[in-house]
């Protein structure tokens, strides 16, 4: 499904792994990634989602990894302290959240530099109700995040992937910076919700322009 030309941007409901089974090597010059990290039904907020998380049980496995570094030339992968899967450099991204349960940072590797990098946004409870108050995806990275992402990490003109769509904060940004993107989701519900999520965020962008 191509939800829009201008960047391309490609919203599938897939598996990811049957979706990269089909790209050529390297293919995509980055890949954005936030698999599920294997650590079971959780809560981020008081907010209520609808059933157990039950896709948060299993992390990759080996053949998950290697397939995405065969389809992409670089790798930014959330969750890298659950994996191990560190080969190079870090991004850190603090969301100066201080509940004593819940984490305060989150890590990425990033295949593209060995030193570490540092991003700070809040992003926790009350202030993603406030941010994003039509949440529907317990773990949604906020969009200014995507952006930072892409100015410090991407060039004009490259081609992102993200396997594990989610809310598609993902698509939004990249929308709005003007790259062209790939994005998998497996889940049915998430994936609607989170198409209607990117078709309302993109055609307030367009009226404001």
């Amino acid at each position: 499904m191509i939800v829009s030309e201008k960047p391309r941007i490609e919203l599938l409901n897939i598996d990811c792994m049957e979706y990269m089974a089909s790209v050529p090597d390297k293919y995509f010059d980055l890949a954005i990634v936030d698999p599920p990290y294997g650590i079971g039904d959780f809560s981020q907020s008081d907010r209520e989602y609808n059933g157990k998380i039950l896709w948060n049980e299993n992390k990759p496995n080996e053949d998950y990894f290697f397939t995405l570094k065969r389809v992409s030339k670089n790798q930014i992968i959330w969750g890298a302290n659950y994996y191990n899967c560190f080969d190079s450099g870090a991004i850190i991204w603090d969301k100066l959240n201080m509940h004593p349960s819940m984490s305060r940072c989150e890590i990425a590797s990033y295949s593209g530099q060995k030193k570490v990098d540092y991003y700070q946004y809040e992003w926790h409870g009350y202030v993603v109700k406030r941010i994003d108050p039509e949440s529907f995806h317990p773990c949604a990275k906020p969009i200014a995040l995507y952006r930072w992402l892409l100015h410090n990490y991407a060039k004009e003109g490259q081609k992102i992937l993200d396997t594990h769509g989610g809310s598609m904060s993902s698509a939004i940004a990249c929308h709005q910076m003007g790259f062209d993107l790939t994005l998998c989701e497996l889940d049915k519900d998430y994936y609607e919700s989170g198409v209607k999520r990117f078709k309302e965020q993109t055609m307030q962008q367009s009226l404001f322009k």
